[in-house]
């Protein structure tokens, strides 16, 4: 195995694990103000949400839409396995002497299938739409402007996840309507932030694997 294809599943590794944790861990919420100008109310499940579009942007620049999009189908399986092991897990009877028992169990992981639901829904839409303006940015600009691409492509995917998972928890009852635009406003902002934060990151890889590894085309098939 090359170079190349290592790096590609430690990026496939790195966008699964970030994808399952999210789902695990998003019902504790948060509140965060840096610098005291802007306090944002969000779940923790947003933390490692933004590093799956990380990946898929690298994996969309260095080996083009096709993995990027069979990497984005791996999660999906992945998500889809995680929550049925979780169902049959909340489904098992604890143990008298199980440090974790069946109504500690329900109050984290109860609405877990609800919620994945919704997450994956969220989740197919946003991924997809950011690896097609990926492509879409990167064939316009012939290769060039790899910040317009990485930003436009996450901000207007990550707008579309936030909103879709959002109705959709509203829709079954999960949280109150109430609560809706607050969490779109302030999970929306921190994800524009982050991919913000994210644009020299990329920069420093694709310029550290120059010579190392040969980057897909901007006009792939």
């Amino acid at each position: 195995m090359d170079f190349k294809d290592r790096l590609y599943l430690i990026l496939a590794g790195i966008f699964i694990a970030s994808l399952v944790s999210c789902n695990l861990i998003f019902q504790k919420f948060f509140t965060w103000s840096p610098f005291g100008i802007y306090t944002f109310e969000i779940s923790v499940g947003i933390l490692p949400y933004p590093i799956t579009f990380l990946a898929t942007d690298l994996i969309s620049e260095l080996y083009g839409q096709k993995k990027a999009d069979q990497v984005v189908i791996s999660g999906l399986i992945a998500s889809v396995f995680i929550m049925i092991v979780v169902l049959i897990a909340n489904a098992v009877p604890s143990t008298s002497w199980s440090p974790v028992n069946d109504d500690i169990f329900q109050k984290v992981f109860g609405l877990q299938g609800l919620a994945v639901f919704a997450s994956m829904i969220a989740y197919l839409s946003a991924q997809f739409i950011d690896v097609r303006v990926f492509h879409f940015w990167k064939k316009l600009t012939k290769g060039k402007h790899l910040w317009l691409r990485n930003n436009g492509s996450t901000i207007v995917s990550q707008f579309v996840d936030t909103a879709t998972v959002l109705i959709l928890l509203c829709a079954t009852g999960a949280i109150g309507w109430d609560r809706f635009i607050p969490l779109l406003e302030n999970g929306f902002l921190f994800k524009v932030l982050v991919a913000l934060v994210d644009t020299p990151i990329i920069y420093a890889v694709i310029y550290g694997l120059k010579g190392k590894i040969e980057i897909a085309h901007y006009d792939e098939d």
